[in-house]
């Protein structure tokens, strides 16, 4: 057995498709079919299940699966200390994060690492905070930033920005005027929610079932600003983060503070017990140093 075999099987597995793993790996179909075949003459076991119109791993093989990626990353993290030791501040970070706090927080971030180590570049990958999470264990990215609380068994969390919750309401409301409301006299409102990919959602569903009642979700979008933007146009009501509230020029929206606390915490996560590198630490410490701004 080597590493090669289980990175093929493990593109596989992950892929539910020979022809879409050896698209990956750059590799002929049979050469990959055969690799995989080799590993599983090797082990004495059948890992995947072909008589099926999809491919399915075999119970062997969610197994090996799950221990392959754990080896895979182990050599991976190996490389890429050699490289640290090698070239000290250069680098890549890859980050995951939802659209909302790239917009708010990510520019200042990133021109402040470009500024204290312009070697290192920065990609971002914009998903539901759901899927950040997946990215950071399956290790397709470094760093996520999500909406806490979140498992710390499996993330070491370093708290970035703590904010409340704020209502955003027409001029025409009749809260409008309100300094501080209760969520209850919202009962009857229609809402205007971030989409389910986004925490947001399951969280302002959440607090006002606390408050006594199910919300009335009239749309649902990926993006604040249209969110703002159909406020605007009297077409319902929304809870979004205070950074969000600051930044609405539009003098048809109000923003109202909530009775009872509604706090936006978030937070950027890291698989527990895998490598940092260098340009890591750094983007880390730059955060830590920002957090204070925020």
């Amino acid at each position: 057995m080597d590493i090669r075999q289980l990175q093929y099987f493990s593109e596989v597995a992950k892929q539910r498709s020979f022809t879409k793993a050896a698209r990956q790996l750059h590799v002929t179909q049979p050469t990959l079919s055969k690799m995989v075949k080799n590993l599983e003459d090797e082990l004495e076991v059948t890992l995947i299940d072909r008589t099926a119109r999809n491919i399915s791993l075999t119970d062997a093989g969610e197994i090996v699966f799950e221990q392959a990626q754990k080896v895979i990353n182990s050599i991976e993290d190996l490389s890429v200390s050699l490289y640290d030791t090698m070239n000290v501040k250069k680098g890549k970070i890859t980050i995951g994060l939802p659209p909302v706090i790239s917009t708010l927080f990510f520019p200042r971030i990133i021109a402040e690492c470009q500024k204290r180590f312009p070697e290192v570049t920065i990609s971002l990958i914009e998903v539901g905070a759901q899927k950040v999470e997946q990215k950071v264990l399956e290790g397709e990215v470094d760093f996520g930033f999500v909406l806490l609380p979140v498992d710390e068994e499996r993330f070491d969390v370093i708290e970035f920005v703590h904010q409340e919750i704020k209502l955003l309401v027409h001029k025409s409301h009749p809260l409008a005027d309100r300094e501080q409301i209760d969520l209850i006299e919202l009962k009857e409102d229609a809402f205007l929610l971030l989409s389910k990919e986004f925490t947001l959602n399951s969280r302002t569903i959440e607090v006002c079932i606390n408050a006594g009642f199910t919300p009335k979700i009239a749309y649902e979008s990926s993006q604040w600003d249209f969110i703002v933007g159909m406020v605007s146009k009297n077409l319902g009501v929304t809870l979004m983060p205070e950074q969000i509230g600051r930044r609405v020029t539009d003098p048809d929206v109000r923003m109202i503070h909530l009775s009872k606390p509604f706090p936006w915490v978030l937070g950027m996560i890291l698989a527990k017990n895998r490598y940092v590198t260098y340009a890591g630490k750094e983007f880390i410490k730059t955060v830590k140093e920002l957090h204070e701004g925020w």
